[in-house]
């Protein structure tokens, strides 16, 4: 245990999102608050393989050991210590690994289309309707259940999520974090552990995912091969995070109080509230809410809506096509737009794979009846405005089914930099929208191993104090409707 007056103590963050990634330094002061510096970033992405979609998982683990080694030579140098280890990632994929500890092929990612055709299998032996009523999951066709039942040959191997993958291979030890866990569709939302009368129907091993491991709790010491590579130190230990990353980012809202609403906003939006038990009901199965497990036992009541991959894989497309904009300049040419243009359904599943981004949204326009000019600027503003959009129907859901009001709604990740995107926000909810952090899962990633090594105490009141005092935060409150027509930026 690391005590409180330990001022040279430092927490490794492993960050990985669905298109990059990023080993940090973080520092932790009861009275500063949270710290972080960017040691090494790199970039993530699908692969095609085999006729799929997979990760370059084995150059994804290489970077990470790139930054875990950038790491412990930066916290020698400044005479720091670094005290454990913390990893979190996206949610639903995996790695199989055998009973020699290797891994079998390279993870799908969940943008590959072979669980499309399992659904209707796996919806004939558990309905939609007990597998809510149990897991308190939203449907989502790459939830990891569908994947694995998409596995020809499950036999003496398990399935290790990406941050358990992960922690395996720089441990020896396999666990399964539980907010991670909880988003397999194989969880008892309730009970809190595995669903094994799922596993049994499905024919899924009891023994597929290794045993549960809680937020704070510690995976394993490292081991001696990665030790020697890194130069971490001997007594240096992985902490079991909220490793599913919007566990982590949740936990670093720097709300005052319960009456909030959140949205991570990143790759994928998640919108939602924080709750003290999961609900289960009909009603929240028919609008999609899914009841996943943040850090200390709660439950992050949020529904999946479109992204900011919608804007990035634009960008992307533009840039080969020879017209690249720098961000700043397309936010502000789609900020100086009318309101009122053309909106798309973000969160169809239409969107999810890469392509001809700008060429599909245009399309989905004129499903809907209307045209969107082939400019980017165009495209841009209906993103956002759909964006804006989507977030006030899902927050209004929210509050309707679970009966309770938010004054307030916190937009942290990536997105929270959009000014375009928080102020349309703030419009279509109709509430004040507070901004940031920007790094909010690597805070709370860094948090719950400070905690854990006693270098600060409290519950998430506590944490998410700490992360008010140290991020220059920014408001946006709700215009009226002939403001709104400026665009804003």
């Amino acid at each position: 245990m690391c005590a409180p007056a330990d001022i040279n103590a430092v927490f490794a963050a492993i960050d990985i999102g669905a298109s990059s990634g990023r080993v940090m330094l973080g520092r932790v002061s009861p009275s500063t608050g949270v710290s972080l510096e960017t040691i090494h970033r790199f970039p993530n992405g699908v692969v095609e393989l085999d006729g799929g979609l997979h990760w370059d998982f084995d150059a994804l683990f290489a970077e990470v050991l790139k930054g875990l080694t950038a790491a412990a030579s930066v916290a020698a140098t400044n005479g720091e210590r670094i005290v454990s280890v913390g990893i979190d990632t996206w949610a639903v994929d995996y790695g199989l690994v055998n009973k020699a500890g290797e891994l079998t092929a390279q993870p799908y990612s969940y943008r590959d289309e072979r669980s499309r055709a399992t659904v209707g299998r796996v919806h004939a032996v558990i309905s939609p309707e007990k597998l809510y009523a149990t897991t308190g999951l939203q449907y989502l066709q790459f939830n990891t259940l569908y994947q694995l039942a998409a596995e020809p040959n499950l036999d003496g191997v398990q399935a290790l999520l990406i941050p358990d993958l992960i922690a395996f291979l720089l441990t020896g030890e396999r666990r399964t974090e539980a907010t991670n866990a909880s988003t397999t569709g194989l969880f008892d939302a309730v009970k809190g552990e595995w669903a094994t009368g799922f596993l049994d129907a499905l024919g899924l091993p009891r023994s597929i995912f290794p045993p549960l491991i809680q937020p704070g709790e510690t995976v394993g010491t490292l081991l001696p091969a990665i030790l020697k590579q890194t130069g971490l130190p001997a007594d240096a230990t992985v902490v079991a995070v909220g490793s599913h990353d919007t566990a982590s980012a949740v936990a670093a809202v720097p709300a005052d109080g319960d009456d909030f609403a959140y949205i991570s906003s990143g790759t994928w939006s998640l919108v939602g509230v924080e709750l003290d038990a999961a609900v289960l009901t009909e009603a929240s199965r028919s609008a999609n809410f899914t009841n996943e497990r943040g850090v200390d036992g709660t439950i992050r009541y949020l529904r999946n809506v479109g992204g900011l991959w919608l804007l990035s894989e634009c960008q992307r497309y533009w840039a080969a096509q020879g017209l690249s904009q720098s961000l700043p300049a397309l936010l502000e040419a789609a900020a100086a737009l009318p309101a009122g243009g053309p909106q798309i359904n973000a969160d169809d599943p239409a969107f999810t794979a890469p392509d001809n981004m700008p060429d599909r949204i245009r399309a989905a326009v004129r499903n809907t009846g209307a045209l969107l000019p082939d400019r980017p600027a165009a495209v841009v503003r209906c993103i956002m405005d759909s964006l804006a959009a989507g977030y006030a129907r899902t927050l209004a859901d929210a509050e309707r089914l679970t009966g309770r009001s938010t004054s307030v709604v916190h937009i942290v990740g990536g997105g929270s930099q959009n000014r375009l995107l928080c102020q349309l926000t703030a419009d279509a909810t109709g509430k004040s929208v507070i901004a940031g952090p920007v790094e909010a899962t690597a805070q709370g990633n860094v948090l719950a191993q400070a905690r854990a090594a006693g270098v600060v105490a409290g519950g998430l009141s506590e944490l998410r104090a700490l992360v008010a005092a140290g991020t220059q935060l920014v408001r946006y409150e709700f215009r009226d409707a002939f403001a709104s027509q400026s665009g804003g930026s």
